[in-house]
């Protein structure tokens, strides 16, 4: 079993940037794939990046891609979505998820551990 925690969601002017991180336990962190979804009200939960066990192999979603990064500190069982040029659509709680193994997924169904989620507020 493993559990994550969101954190550094808020409220950030358009333009702006915040730094989300996901704190694992339960598990060694390092053989797992990760990754960050989002929900905005009233819609379906949305891929925006995933990232390899090692850190070496990226994903993003169009819509994120050139703004967003995701990264990971397997030392420190802590992953990271740092957010720069921030929109209004970018609006929406944002979940970290994982599984084991090594697919490249972007599909929610195929994450087995979520955690909480963190609310991401931009406004214009």
């Amino acid at each position: 079993q493993v559990q994550l925690v969101e954190s550094g969601g808020g409220l950030v002017q358009a333009g702006g940037s915040l730094r989300l991180s996901c704190a694992a336990s339960g598990r060694p962190f390092s053989g797992y794939t990760m990754a960050w979804f989002r929900q905005a009200p009233g819609k379906e939960r949305h891929f925006v990046a995933r990232i390899s066990w090692s850190g070496g192999d990226t994903r993003y979603a169009d819509s994120v891609k050139g703004r967003f990064t995701i990264s990971r500190d397997n030392a420190k069982n802590t992953m990271y979505l740092q957010m720069n040029s921030l929109k209004s659509e970018d609006t929406a709680v944002y979940y970290c998820a994982s599984f084991v193994g090594v697919r490249v997924t972007t599909a929610p169904g195929s994450y087995d551990y979520w955690g909480q989620g963190t609310q991401v507020t931009v406004s214009s």
